[in-house]
């Protein structure tokens, strides 16, 4: 890997020193912000990684994802990266699966089916089981081919995808290590606890949801955000300033949640999986991000190897976004995997 970045070392000495001046003047990023910022130039120009279509087959439909591979000669391993509730491979997955590719790894992104350009239906139907198989779907095509085949697999999930993904690393022995990004593990005790009498109803309006459409093949589908909450799947303000704005609507999104999700949805526990684990976990979360609390108690709960990052952020959405975020997540991960502190 070193002959592709010497190549590049004048050429990334430049872009360095402008980004930095154009960055650290009066009323611009502060010095830790700068930094951050300026290891992602570095990286970004090292390895420049390709990107072109990967499809593979999924309980009998078509997934559609993103193969980024890095400039280099050897790669260091095969990432997995899944994402937040609704989204896309264009959005956070795709982000971070590009960072990973920047530092050496091929990287995967890909629509779930029922979103974005893969098949099923009902459309916007989130299934964290089916994710979970997708997920081992995705892992048998990626070690079947030639540009990936052969290295280790490691399972990045960001936000709610963190969930299904620390599921499938756990329960499948071809996953090496877990990394979750702002991660949400869920546990449906405290979910049940938190929610009191509108858990079981919210379960019954998803199931209500899923008669309906077994029956008439008529998708209930409310909104994913909107600008007042209201009912939709995720009422956070800055959900919608992602979702709902030209920041994240990429034309591959769709703002739409299928209500039987709920009924698969809710009940979705991740922290258990903490325990079943065998693989190195590393967590990268922040104070301000959704449910710190829960993370903390997952990476308690993890008996393997284990490191934890916790940056600053602004809260959950600038994760998947912010250069400033996803370039000392990325370096934590291939720090991790490289064995360094």
């Amino acid at each position: 890997m070193s002959a592709p970045v010497s190549r590049r070392a004048a050429d990334m000495d430049r872009l360095v020193e402008s980004s930095l001046y154009a960055l650290a003047g009066p009323g611009r990023l502060g010095g830790w912000r700068v930094a951050r910022l300026a290891a992602a130039i570095v990286t970004a120009a090292a390895m420049k990684p390709s990107k072109t279509r990967f499809t593979f087959q999924s309980a009998g439909e078509t997934l559609v994802g993103d193969l980024f591979l890095p400039d280099c000669d050897k790669l260091l391993g095969a990432v997995i990266a899944v994402g937040p509730l609704t989204s896309v491979k264009e959005q956070a997955t795709g982000t971070y699966a590009r960072a990973m590719a920047e530092r050496g790894y091929g990287a995967l992104a890909f629509d779930y089916r029922y979103f974005g350009q893969s098949g099923g239906q009902p459309r916007q139907f989130e299934n964290p089981g089916a994710n979970i198989e997708d997920i081992g779907n995705a892992a048998t095509a990626l070690l079947a081919d030639d540009r990936v085949g052969g290295q280790p697999v490691i399972g990045l999930g960001i936000c709610f995808g963190a969930g299904p993904m620390v599921r499938a690393v756990a329960g499948d022995s071809r996953f090496r290590a877990f990394a979750g990004v702002a991660g949400v593990y869920t546990d449906n005790a405290k979910t049940v606890a938190g929610m009191g009498a509108a858990y079981q109803a919210k379960i019954d309006r998803g199931r209500a949801a899923e008669r309906r459409w077994r029956e008439s093949g008529e998708s209930e589908v409310i909104p994913a955000v909107g600008p007042d909450g209201g009912d939709v799947a995720m009422p956070l303000r800055e959900a919608y300033e992602f979702y709902g704005m030209p920041r994240g609507a990429v034309p591959n999104y769709v703002n739409g949640y299928a209500v039987q999700s709920l009924a698969y949805s809710l009940p979705f526990d991740a922290r258990g999986a903490a325990a079943e684990i065998a693989v190195p976990v590393l967590i990268v979360h922040s104070d301000e991000a959704l449910a710190p609390d829960l993370a903390r108690a997952f990476f308690a709960d993890v008996r393997s190897p284990k490191r934890e990052l916790w940056l600053e952020s602004q809260g959950q959405i600038d994760f998947y976004d912010d250069p400033s975020l996803i370039a000392p997540a990325a370096d934590a991960l291939d720090a991790f995997l490289r064995g360094r502190d």
